[in-house]
């Protein structure tokens, strides 16, 4: 699948990156801090593309809102951590070693540490991953 980078919203204060010929687009600017925020509207979908919204990043983690149109998906990919994905609009297929897994709004997994993982688009979603990037060191 081969899709061209199309122009997008300003929303998209970040990068664009290409993703085995997908539109991606990241943000990396974090949310204003000790504000509400309807998380849902927080991330818009771009047509043909992922769009990523970092909501919080650290050396420790980071929180990002991820939207997917339909069809899109991320390459498959190892973390070296815990990633745990919840579903806010719309269906994912979440792939983790070779297993496949529908969420729907309101369910939610968690992709351990070093398994092979791909999440796609049937129809367009949004989610919200959690990375957290300490006490692996305790790790026996």
């Amino acid at each position: 699948m081969n899709r061209k980078n199309k122009s997008t919203s300003n929303q998209e204060l970040g990068h664009r990156t290409n993703n085995q010929g997908l539109g991606q687009t990241t943000n990396n600017q974090e949310l204003e801090k000790a504000k509400t925020h309807i998380i849902v509207e927080i991330i818009e979908y771009i047509p043909n593309s992922v769009v990523i919204k970092t909501i919080i990043k650290k050396t420790t983690g980071n929180i990002s809102a991820v939207s997917f149109d339909s069809g899109e998906a991320l390459a498959e990919k190892i973390s070296p951590f815990d990633t745990f994905i919840q579903i806010i609009d719309g269906e994912a297929v979440v792939g983790i070693d070779n297993k496949s897994h529908k969420l729907s709004v309101g369910e939610s997994i968690i992709i351990p540490a070093h398994a092979r993982n791909v999440i796609e688009a049937e129809v367009r979603f949004k989610m919200i991953s959690t990375i957290i990037k300490s006490g692996y060191e305790e790790v026996s």
